[in-house]
């Protein structure tokens, strides 16, 4: 070493505070016999001068007693982070893009199979409205319903206009989202925690039926928990490895929770919660850095949430009670089976936590509190709205099955570190199959029609297998029943026309179209009605305008009655000539159908 190389120190000095030098850096080199790098003792004249009545002259100076060192504890390995202070991820690009692939491949291959047997329900089908309309129809149609959900329906119009609008088609977004979601919360859980804690809740995720339920729904949920894992993902690795570009991808992953569904923003509870607990640790800057990101999302944000609330009154049916507050477990995770276990190791999973476990406990629970609490006025509180906070609850049991299995510990595995470690990924696939094997019911589930729907697909091929030309159809109910079978209709090019529609939705700016003021006048062209009804009493007419009723009632009699699932078709003929029999030229109206 260069006599003139200084000398780094790192041991302890008697009767220093926590055994530090106390001159360290008062121009002490190192020379023959100092005290460098190596534990030799230096020159005694490094530490004179500068202190009188201590060290006084080169001969004289004190020379300090040799100190030991403080015992420094055992590194935990780069998979086994010490419990409360969690280190970045290490194992390189590999290694994440393996951690991230195998739950993602999981989940989409649950999701796939099977995607384009299920119907369509009402929600479905407005997907597919409002998807397939023109953008200047669209334009009108946001500006007085689902203004929320005008990035979904751009993204799904340019889809559909690429791949189609099957049914397997128009759910392949949802399904990448999802899929991608169990592959984003094993990345958390990775960065927050350890490998084995965020492989397990990945695939545990991954395997839970309400994943495979959204995953092939025609609605934005699906995309909510992707961002809100993106965005979360994004947040920890800003407080962990700070960096512009991180902070501008954080920035702009606010936005994109809020366009997905308002309901989601709720987790920037979670996130404010990590950046104050960043703050107490002496981070200064990260409140100012997130406090910049949110204000500049929001600004994206605000406009559509303002709009939103005017067109509150499309959900002001949902009024929960007490009771749907009591199912909400079940109703979150598809089944007490799954809901039970999940959320009881997520209790346990806060203990386990550590300095995460705060901003866990408020992503879980004060979502559905929160919009709980203000259901009379915003009208929120839907499981299916709420779903972003399942891998919340998946990540912290994951937590717990790890903990116990001792590699969280890190440090404290002590000697038996490395078969604690075999332990714990035999426990977490052992997690893995038990979580599947709960789920099954679920997931067989998931593959029927939605409970409740009404078996439209089954009336469409029974109207197509007896249609005649002239036919007309019409409806009775409360399910939509002009829109689903618009859908299921739509590729007949002879599909019985829409006797009783007046004005088009596309006109209305409107999800429903308005029936005609005279039915006596638009039926006169029909010879035959096909009657497509949803009531729940049995009674075909009972789901439309009595006046309307009365007239089909009086000229057309019941030739065939078929019932279906929750649905009944009735196929009618004319019995006698109406008395009011304008010619079909004059009867532009009648001719009017729905959107195709």
């Amino acid at each position: 070493m260069s006599h003139r190389a200084p000398a780094p120190y790192s041991g302890g000095y008697p009767g220093a505070p926590d055994g530090h030098d106390p001159y360290a850096g008062q121009g002490a080199h190192a020379a023959p016999g100092g005290y460098g790098a190596s534990g030799q003792y230096a020159d005694p004249g490094s530490y004179r001068a500068g202190y009188p009545g201590t060290y006084s002259g080169a001969q004289n100076a004190y020379v300090p007693e040799h100190a030991a060192t403080e015992p420094v504890a055992p590194q935990p390995p780069a998979d086994e982070p010490a419990d409360q202070e969690p280190q970045g991820p290490a194992g390189g690009r590999l290694a994440t893009a393996a951690v991230f692939l195998v739950p993602t491949a999981l989940a989409f291959a649950l999701i796939l199979r099977g995607i384009g047997d299920r119907q369509l329900w009402r929600d479905e089908h407005a997907t597919w409205w409002a998807a397939t309309l023109s953008f200047h129809d669209l334009s009108l149609l946001i500006r007085s319903i689902d203004v929320v959900f005008t990035p979904y329906y751009v993204l799904m119009h340019l889809w559909i206009a690429v791949a189609g609008d099957s049914p397997a088609a128009m759910r392949i977004p949802g399904a990448v989202a999802m899929a991608a979601s169990a592959g984003l919360l094993a990345l958390l859980g990775r960065r927050l925690f350890t490998t084995q804690t965020g492989l397990l809740a990945g695939l545990a995720f991954a395997v839970v039926p309400v994943t495979t339920r959204y995953g092939q729904e025609i609605r934005p949920y699906a995309f909510a928990v992707a961002a809100v894992l993106l965005s979360t993902l994004l947040l920890a690795r800003a407080l962990d490895k700070p960096s512009f570009k991180v902070w501008i991808g954080y920035t702009v992953s606010v936005p994109l929770i809020g366009w997905s569904h308002l309901a989601s923003m709720a987790v920037l509870g979670a996130h404010l919660a990590m950046i104050l607990i960043a703050r107490r640790s002496g981070d200064r800057i990260v409140g100012w850095a997130y406090a910049a990101a949110c204000t500049l999302g929001l600004c994206f944000v605000l406009p559509v949430a303002v709009s939103g609330s005017g067109q509150s009154g499309q959900i002001a049916w949902n009024n929960p009670v007490l009771n749907d507050l009591i199912d909400f477990p079940k109703n979150l995770f598809g089944s007490w089976a799954v809901a039970v276990p999940v959320m009881a190791l997520g209790a346990l999973g806060l203990f386990f936590a550590g300095r995460r476990a705060l901003p866990l406990a408020v992503w879980i629970v004060l979502p559905p509190l929160a919009t709980y609490v203000t259901a009379d006025q915003l009208h929120l509180f839907l499981p299916r709205y709420l779903l972003f906070t399942a891998p919340a609850w998946v990540l912290l049991a994951a937590v717990a099955v790890v903990r116990i299995a001792g590699p969280v510990a890190g440090a404290k595995a002590g000697t038996g570190a490395a078969a604690r470690r075999g332990l714990g990924w035999v426990l977490v696939a052992a997690a893995v199959a038990g979580i599947a094997f709960q789920s099954l019911p679920g997931l067989r589930e998931t593959r029927h029609n939605a409970l409740g729907e009404p078996d439209f697909r089954g009336a469409a091929r029974l109207i197509e297998a007896g249609q005649k030309k002239g036919d007309g159809i019409v409806f009775s109910g409360v399910m939509s029943e002009r829109r689903a079978m618009d859908y299921e209709l739509r590729d007949d090019a002879g599909r019985p026309r829409d006797s009783l529609m007046y004005r088009t939705p596309q006109e209305l700016g409107s999800f429903g179209a308005l029936e005609c003021p005279d039915a006596a006048r638009c039926l006169a062209g029909a010879d035959r009605l096909w009657l497509v009804s949803t009531t729940l009493d049995g009674q075909p007419f009972s789901g439309m305008p009595k006046t309307t009723a009365t007239v089909i009632q009086k000229s057309f009699k019941v030739v065939r009655t078929r019932k279906l699932s929750y649905l009944q078709l009735v196929l009618l003929e004319r019995t006698r000539a109406a008395t009011d029999d304008p010619s079909e030229d004059e009867d532009a109206a009648a001719k009017r159908r729905v959107h195709t």
